[in-house]
């Protein structure tokens, strides 16, 4: 791979190419632009080795593929030692290559005739792009070179390790990057599926995880994926698991996508950067398949490359999870209970399961700041957030609406269910003491619940609010510290205030 970005200066920069005609060289020349020197050595006498090793070396070099494909092996290599030189295929006759050959042949790209000038300034700027963007993926080269001594009978195996590095230069988009490595992976593992986690851990040793799935499942699959990988992402370092989102890196739906983490062999692989873990890749596989030791070593050196390539391409997902969070109770912002209730409505109309959603207000907060001070306040929401963290699954999304009002948006669940779960909240908060300047005080709290039933027609996600909120003012007017499901006239039993 080069060293040196392509430059422009006070002296032209060196190009090579050769055996380009001379219609070939004009083209480049007319393309580069001033600022750059090409010097074309005939097909009758290419550079030789006293060439190749002078203390200038070209910044790039153009070659036809039907003078590449005359070379012997020993002057390719030779060519492709000169790791300081772009080298760009020129697709002439009838030749159309794969990009993997492409690549393969050590070429950074390829470009077909006519050599136009948006051509030659695409290759220049992506010669100059891969560069800056991609000096960490050099570094990750040289250690693959190492291991090409360590592997030189495995040639299947080298042949793996650069299509998957190839690939994983392709973009920094995480969900590509992944969906690029189960297709590598599969060269020396028989995989169907493959899911990712990735974790931001805080102050408080908790984490909120980010959740790549394969593709599109049914709900019951889905769910049991996300408990396991949660779990795996526990054990691995993440900490406890305050929440996590999903994102898709296939859109599709397909029928291997459904299967179970238990429907085969399933290998969890730790995501590592610097001497830290922040990630994992869960492998299903066929069930009984074993590893050999040198494909063992072969998949660790993999995934420590694609986790070389994700931490760049996660960071800004970092600041983004940040951001979904309330600094105060820690739970998610309104915002991003927004967006989670888009995606689970959608869901839900699709695969028809129950949707519940829980309103949570405070009764008479206002006079807890009043009486002890707004300190007093944020310490009973922050303990608030702290019972909702803890009441609900993982798969449950919990968040701070605005002020002392929070929502719980509670997938896969039914009216009967989540009026359960909002009288063990109700009871939580209502038995909390707290002690604030040496005085003791109480609070409690009124619930609505609204459900879509599995069955039901689809509804809107203003429709679940909607439907919540009445009955959260219904709990109000009814005297408080109680929960009121949507739509029924009878109300669970209740404490009164004192």
């Amino acid at each position: 791979m080069p060293r040196q970005s392509i430059k422009r200066g006070r002296r032209p920069e060196l190009m090579w190419g050769l055996g380009l005609s001379e219609t070939m060289v004009r083209q480049i020349i007319d393309g580069v632009g001033p600022g750059f020197h090409v010097r074309n050595f005939p097909e009758g006498a290419l550079p030789v080795t006293r060439e190749l090793e002078q203390e200038e070396k070209p910044s790039a070099a153009w070659i036809p593929w039907t003078v590449w494909r005359g070379f012997p092996e020993s002057r390719r290599q030779a060519y492709r030692d000169q790791d300081e030189t772009h080298r760009i295929l020129i697709q002439d006759g009838d030749a159309e290559l794969e990009m993997d050959t492409v690549l393969a042949e050590g070429f950074l790209t390829a470009v077909g005739l006519p050599l136009t000038r948006p051509k030659i300034q695409d290759v220049m700027f992506r010669a100059k792009e891969v560069k800056s963007l991609y000096s960490d993926i050099y570094r990750m080269t040289e250690e693959i070179m190492l291991e090409r001594e360590l592997l030189a009978r495995k040639t299947d195996q080298l042949m793996f390790l650069n299509r998957l590095l190839a690939s994983a230069t392709e973009s920094l988009d995480a969900a590509t990057i992944l969906a690029n490595a189960k297709n590598s992976l599969g060269l020396i593992l028989p995989v169907k599926v493959l899911h990712a986690a990735f974790w931001n851990t805080g102050s408080d040793n908790a984490a909120d995880v980010e959740i790549f799935l394969n593709g599109k499942m049914t709900p019951a699959s889905e769910s049991a994926w996300i408990e396991r990988i949660t779990a795996s992402a526990g054990s691995l370092g993440s900490g406890a698991v305050n929440g996590f989102q999903i994102s898709y890196t296939d859109p599709a739906r397909r029928p291997e996508y459904s299967l179970s983490p238990d429907q085969g062999k399933l290998v969890t692989m730790p995501l590592s950067a610097g001497h830290q873990t922040f990630g994992c890749l869960a492998l299903l596989c066929e069930p009984g398949y074993r590893l050999g030791k040198d494909q063992v070593e072969t998949l660790r050196s993999a995934v420590n490359h694609v986790g070389l390539a994700l931490r760049n391409a996660l960071a800004f997902k970092e600041v983004k999870l940040r951001a979904d969070r309330d600094g105060l109770t820690k739970l998610y912002n309104r915002r991003s209970f927004d967006e989670r209730l888009v995606y689970e409505i959608k869901r839900r109309s699709r695969y028809h399961h129950d949707l519940s959603l829980l309103m949570v207000d405070l009764d008479h907060f206002k006079s807890v700041n009043d009486t002890y001070g707004h300190k007093a306040g944020d310490l009973v929401l922050r303990k608030v957030g702290e019972i909702l963290s803890t009441v609900f699954r993982t798969t449950d999304l919990a968040a701070r609406y605005g002020g002392e009002e929070f929502v719980v948006l509670l997938p896969h669940t039914s009216e009967e269910a989540a009026w359960k779960l909002a009288e063990r909240v109700r009871t939580a908060i209502e038995n909390c003491a707290f002690d604030f300047g040496g005085q003791n005080f109480s609070v409690t709290a009124s619930i609505g619940v609204a459900s879509v039933e599995g069955g039901s027609l689809a509804a809107t996600d203003d429709d679940l609010v909607l439907k919540a909120d009445k009955a959260l003012y219904q709990a109000k007017n009814n005297g408080r510290n109680m929960v009121v499901v949507s739509g029924q006239k009878s109300t669970a039993a209740h404490n009164a205030l004192q």
